[in-house]
């Protein structure tokens, strides 16, 4: 099961290098090359992949940065989840998909064969179990993964989420919680957890805790670190029940040599991401 593969990953890093890369991102000496916006981000990805491989769990690419710029940005998603597999790293695809069944197959297929495969991909389960039950044919024969949202890190997801339903008093998300453990029982691993995941923002720590109890079996992606305030002490007391989980930070890492004291916006700029990227884990590990 791929969990399995990204548990172990996660005992030695729990980070997840989020590569939802802008032209803005770029260092000076790579927006000056006489190439396409697609080929300079492919070109920047590639440089951080070589510098943080051995520090980082995993690598998220959100396909908005990349669909923006059009065949050109897909070409450069496609180059940079190839260049991530290839490296041995696992490459999760963030794209949010949730669909009828019909279109949701079509989703797994694309995302799961072809030009943008990636191991695990996000999804939207808000349509309900058919807009998930497509991509578990993936899941079973092909050693493929899910993300599903769950209680995402933006402040206006209490809108929804949270409210409480009629039948039993639970929480929205919480009721979510339930369908997700309730599919990813027939995809439990080695590890204990599943192929079937979650994602949960850091910026709400003690309802993930409670998810966390909630949901025994399930991974969980975990945005909010960094840029939008999450820290590694609001991970401490769920990592010290159980390391079910990566953390993702994007722009708060592939940013970093723009940011740094001493900005660099030449060849080597790489060196400053590593340097954050080992920064991000030394402090979620400091906890334990």
């Amino acid at each position: 099961m791929i969990m399995d593969r990204l548990y172990n990953e996660a005992l030695k890093s729990p980070v997840c290098v989020g590569l939802d890369t802008k032209i803005d991102f770029l260092p000076q000496y790579l927006k000056d090359k006489d190439w396409s916006a697609g080929e300079k981000i492919t070109a920047f990805n590639k440089k951080i992949v070589d510098a943080t491989a051995d520090i980082a769990a995993c690598y998220k690419m959100q396909i908005a940065c990349y669909e923006a710029l059009g065949l050109d940005g897909m070409k450069a998603y496609s180059e940079t989840v190839r260049y991530v597999r290839k490296s041995g790293k696992i490459a999760i695809g963030d794209a949010k998909r949730g669909d009828i069944t019909s279109t949701a197959a079509q989703y797994a297929k694309g995302h799961f064969e072809g030009d943008f495969e990636v191991d695990i991909l996000t999804v939207n389960a808000y349509m309900g179990e058919d807009a998930v039950s497509p991509y578990f044919p993936y899941i079973e024969n092909n050693e493929k993964g899910l993300f599903v949202l769950l209680h995402t890190s933006n402040p206006s997801s209490r809108n929804f989420q949270e409210l409480k339903l009629e039948k039993d008093g639970q929480k929205l998300y919480e009721a979510v919680g339930d369908k997700i453990t309730e599919w990813g029982k027939p995809y439990i691993g080695e590890s204990g957890y599943s192929a079937v995941g979650a994602v949960v923002g850091l910026t709400f720590p003690e309802e993930f805790e409670a998810l966390q109890d909630q949901c025994p079996s399930t991974f969980f992606l975990v945005p909010g670190y960094g840029a939008q305030g999450g820290t590694g002490k609001d991970i401490a007391n769920i990592f010290k029940k159980s390391r079910c989980a990566v953390i993702n930070s994007s722009r708060g890492l592939i940013t970093a040599h723009q940011k740094a004291e001493t900005p660099c916006e030449t060849e080597g700029f790489e060196a400053l991401i590593r340097e954050k990227t080992l920064a991000m884990k030394e402090d979620i590990l400091k906890w334990l």
